[in-house]
């Protein structure tokens, strides 16, 4: 199966050509190699490393689903095997300023 295909089937990206654009930017592995198409085959057994907003994912492909089904039906298909801390600055709070607030 496609890794496009795969990542939004696994509900990893809400379409598809997200999904393409996510593995465009060449941050996602595949058993330790850089993807660099999204027409790469993915199989059972395959770790994929995804840079997630909230941090690094590391997960093993356990099965190839069949569909994009509920989030419940998705997360059968995968084990996550490491996923690190939340990033530091996924926790800070928005700071929005007000007149006034930049001034010396």
């Amino acid at each position: 199966m496609r890794i496009d295909k795969l990542l939004w089937f696994l509900r990893f990206t809400k379409t598809r050509n997200l999904a393409q654009e996510w593995v465009a930017e060449g941050h996602i592995r595949r058993n330790g190699q850089r993807v660099e198409r999204s027409s790469l085959h993915i199989g059972a057994g395959d770790i994929l490393v995804l840079p997630l907003r909230q941090g690094v994912q590391v997960i093993r492909i356990l099965a190839l689903p069949a569909r994009r089904g509920p989030a419940s039906e998705a997360q059968s298909c995968y084990q996550v095997l490491d996923e690190t801390a939340p990033s530091p600055l996924a926790a800070l709070p928005m700071i929005s300023a007000t007149k006034g607030d930049l001034q010396p």
